[in-house]
């Protein structure tokens, strides 16, 4: 994968992070965790959230192999303890990890000082956690989504210094809008408290054993997102997710060995086996330096070069080749419309190329041998001829086969996404496969 070299004034006071789902990585070993964080540095990610689950026997292994190979590659890493998926957290365990992991040199420390913490839910713990504040000093941003903003700023006293929000999915066949990001800096700015905000690729799920089978909106969410980050500048920001395979909205490698959630859930079919996410990494070092950009917004963007890049993304199926598999659209439990899959998602391959400028610039969808001369439906703020991301889609028409997409300026080609699995009509399962793949 290239590497952008993007040259913008960067701020030091931005952060980006992804999540790690410690569960998935029992069967990891140093070499695998060296590998996932070289990637992340070379995606310009600042640091590793670990959700860690109170009660999973595997955490002391994991959490050891994180940090020895944190140390070695001068990466950062901070604890996100989740309170759902094996119950609460007991204060005293809370306490005793961070004294033991918060003066490791591999801990990220906002300010350079306080180690930071977060967690996945748990707002009815929160009065645990001034005394573990007392004990840590810890700079204590916590997913409290299940409260709204305006009750959890206030919880156990005003004890969080900032709030990270999950709500990274728009619920509905329209597009994600900053309106919950909206609602969380109004409820945080009277305090001067700090907001992460989260971005994610994707998310499907087909776990009957957790009792987890839906689909929300992908198409085109993961470059708009970045689009919003760049207008809404947040004090950090969380990627949804490094390597939660289960949800699919991993960026990171598929790892075999970290697959086996899927026959332990129940899953028809191990839907992330072959589906490569690692498209939706390619820009991200443009994403990330263009929201870190000093004192200039997202229309204001000044680019002294970057290296010109396609990446692109597509499910593996037309959306009526197979079988639901009982997959709804939206979720019924967190009060959405619940509506047929195929309604919230299209039979297209999506594309984001990276120009200098789209002057002279012609996009070709290759579909099993079938070529389809494309174009750019959203360009850069400051309008065509500049320098950003420009988006654009194609359809499947009822093709199948290898997936190429090609960018060529005067006809000649300056960037290629190709090399993910074919597009065709192969159930997984008797079910349809939800996952997207991404090049």
């Amino acid at each position: 994968m290239a590497i952008l070299v993007v040259l913008l004034p960067v701020r030091a006071d931005r952060e980006v992070f992804a999540h790690v789902i410690v569960g998935n990585t029992a069967e990891l070993e140093l070499a695998d965790w060296e590998d996932d964080m070289r990637l992340a540095q070379a995606a310009t990610i600042d640091a590793f959230a670990l959700n860690i689950a109170a009660q999973d026997p595997n955490n002391g292994r994991s959490l050891d192999l994180a940090f020895q190979a944190a140390n070695k590659l001068q990466f950062k890493l901070f604890f996100s303890f989740d309170y759902l998926a094996q119950g609460p957290w007991a204060p005293d365990q809370v306490t005793a990890l961070l004294a033991r992991f918060a003066p490791n040199a591999a801990y990220f420390k906002h300010d350079g000082t306080r180690p930071f913490v977060s967690t996945f839910e748990g707002p009815g713990r929160a009065a645990d956690w001034p005394a573990i504040k007392h004990a840590s000093n810890a700079f204590f941003v916590p997913d409290w989504s299940s409260a709204d903003p305006q009750t959890a700023v206030h919880l156990a006293g005003g004890v969080a210094d900032g709030l990270f929000s999950f709500d990274a999915w728009p619920a509905g066949d329209t597009n994600m809008t900053t309106a919950g990001d909206g609602a969380f800096a109004a409820a945080l700015a009277p305090a001067a408290k700090a907001y992460m905000m989260p971005v994610a690729p994707w998310f499907f799920t087909n776990l009957p054993a957790l009792g987890k089978n839906w689909l929300w909106r992908g198409d085109g969410l993961w470059d708009r997102r970045w689009g919003q980050i760049a207008a809404v500048r947040p004090r950090f920001v969380q990627i949804l997710s490094w390597n939660d395979y289960g949800e699919s909205h991993y960026i990171g490698p598929v790892r075999a060995k970290a697959l086996g959630l899927f026959a332990a859930a129940g899953a028809p079919a191990d839907f992330a086996r072959g589906m490569s996410h690692d498209g939706w990494r390619k820009l991200l070092p443009f994403y990330i330096a263009q929201y870190k950009m000093a004192g200039v917004d997202g229309t204001g963007l000044v680019v002294a070069g970057v290296d010109e890049a396609v990446a692109a993304y597509y499910r593996p199926a037309p959306a009526l080749a197979c079988p639901s598999g009982g997959t709804t659209g939206n979720n019924a439990a967190f009060g959405e419309a619940v509506v047929a899959p195929e309604a919230l998602v299209e039979d297209s391959v999506f594309y984001a190329a990276l120009l200098n400028s789209d002057e002279g610039v012609a996009v070709t969808v290759a579909i099993g041998g079938m070529v389809v001369t494309g174009g750019f439906a959203r360009v850069p703020a400051a309008g065509r001829g500049t320098p950003g991301v420009y988006m654009g889609s194609v359809p499947f028409g009822g093709n199948t086969g290898d997936v190429v997409v090609t960018v060529a300026r005067a006809g000649r080609e300056v960037a290629r996404a190709d090399g993910g699995r074919a597009i065709s009509t192969e159930c997984w399962g008797n079910a349809q496969n939800w996952n997207a793949v991404a090049i």
